[in-house]
């Protein structure tokens, strides 16, 4: 497979209501030749300690289109972010802690295009009510 005519994807996760990296964060890798080619999964991996997931595979090549598919509500689970929530809550419009334990945002899916030749680094700044993704570098 040349990387002339592939691409490649590689992704990190900063938790920023903790200003750390996310470890231990189930990631899945998905790709499509085209917009209306179903979806194929290629594999998953977990965050390091460091947020990073240095083990995804290589994309085969006439990929046009790539999801990333964070599994974000088991994180959250293992990690409250109580003192976070206190903080919060000393403000007027903070969100309420819920009740139910559950994570807000269960699951984040990013999906991009992709050119042959070029690597994709897609980071994930991820907190318990929003996230943001990029391209970066």
């Amino acid at each position: 497979m040349s990387t002339e005519t592939t691409a490649s994807v590689s992704t990190h996760i900063l938790d920023t209501s903790v200003g750390r990296p996310a470890a231990s964060v189930v990631v899945s890798l998905a790709a499509r030749g085209g917009g209306r080619e179903p979806w194929v999964v290629l594999g998953r991996s977990a965050t390091d300690e460091d947020g990073r997931c240095k083990d995804l595979p290589a994309l085969p090549e006439g990929t046009t289109h790539v999801r990333l598919d964070f599994e974000t509500e088991a994180y959250f689970h293992t990690h409250t972010h109580s003192d976070t929530h206190s903080q919060a809550e000393a403000q007027q419009d903070a969100p309420a802690p819920r009740d139910s334990g559950a994570a807000f945002f269960p699951e984040v899916a990013i999906t991009f295009a992709v050119a042959p030749g070029e690597h994709f680094h897609v980071p994930l700044l991820l907190n318990p009510f929003g996230y943001s993704v990029y391209r970066g570098s």
